[in-house]
């Protein structure tokens, strides 16, 4: 399941605009605000297809029934460009579970590179429901490896990627390695580069949202 939140929701695809916007995108607040937006609105969207128990609740009237999670799920982020998402699942999945992974685009020489993975913090995962949050879903090569790195911790019954902007590269190839997998997102770009960034994308979420960084 694929799900284009632009396609939905006038407000993401606002504020996927501004994402890319390269004017706007000078101000870095901003800039991870409305990524925290659409982590939101993810969270509201997922939260339709979960499973849901009656509650009955006691009022200073009488009692209600109404639908609640059966289960918190485990929100999961790569560091650090995916800080900002996590955060709006957060908010809205309050009482969930967090995971954090740290992988990385090691570059060689000739212009290609591997997904290095260097550390991983989670809870037991073994059957349970994990959203991971990764801003820009380029080749899928991270994304795929970071869901095999956390299934080495338990194999979760649902998987769940939310992103700001794919690419149909990407897309094509998490539906492949993890066809269970649903993918959620403000955006979808048809074009990579040779050096596989999104194209017209939004340039590099992690330094738009916290500044630059070195790398060797």
């Amino acid at each position: 399941m694929v799900i284009n939140l632009s396609s939905q929701h006038s407000l993401v695809s606002n504020w996927v605009s501004e994402l890319r916007d390269v004017t706007i995108q000078q101000d870095r607040m901003r800039f991870r605000k409305n990524l925290e937006r659409i982590g939101e609105i993810a969270a509201y969207e997922i939260s339709k297809v979960l499973p849901f128990d009656i509650k009955k609740t006691k009022t200073p009237l009488g009692y209600a029934k109404s639908k609640v999670l059966k289960e918190q799920p485990v929100l999961t982020t790569i560091l650090r460009a995916g800080f900002p998402m996590h955060q709006g699942l957060l908010n809205y999945f309050d009482k969930a579970d967090c995971a954090f992974v740290a992988a990385y685009r090691k570059h060689e020489k000739d212009g290609s590179f591997e997904i290095s993975l260097k550390y991983i913090t989670c809870p037991d995962l073994e059957n349970r429901i994990v959203i991971i949050s990764d801003p820009m879903l380029a080749t899928g090569s991270s994304l795929v490896k970071t869901i095999q790195f956390l299934k080495e911790e338990g194999i979760p019954k649902e998987i769940h990627i939310v992103a700001a902007i794919a690419c149909s590269v990407g897309i094509e190839y998490v539906k492949r390695e993890v066809p269970s997998a649903s993918i959620w997102c403000g955006d979808i770009d048809e074009e990579l580069t040779a050096k596989s960034y999104i194209v017209p994308g939004l340039g590099d979420a992690g330094d738009l949202a916290y500044g630059s960084k070195r790398q060797n």
